[in-house]
């Protein structure tokens, strides 16, 4: 990837200072190490933002469901999946976990 964009900014000198040596330290170039951060940082933003696409279109689906009345009650779930244990079990044998 070329690198020909220049990025300039101001912190206090021992962040710079304290970040220098541990660059040197891991004996990688403070750029090198810049890029891998903001790299990070954007994989990390736009994870995020999906994510937050992935569930605001989850809420929309429950709420125009709930508007069309397509919802079921607690006790009526629990009716379904108390249904569905039983068919399980009679299919194993009747074991009982």
């Amino acid at each position: 990837m070329s690198k020909e964009a220049v990025f300039t900014m101001k912190l206090e000198p021992e962040l710079r200072d304290a970040f220098m040596a541990e660059a040197e330290a891991s004996r990688r170039p403070a750029s090198q190490i810049v890029r891998e951060m903001m790299r990070e940082f954007v994989e990390r933003q736009q994870q995020a933002r999906e994510y937050d696409a992935f569930l605001r279109g989850k809420v929309d689906s429950a709420r125009a469901k709930i508007a069309f009345g397509q919802i079921a009650s607690s006790a009526e779930v629990e009716e379904r999946f108390a249904a569905r244990r039983a068919a399980l079990r009679a299919r194993a044998g009747g074991a009982d976990t």
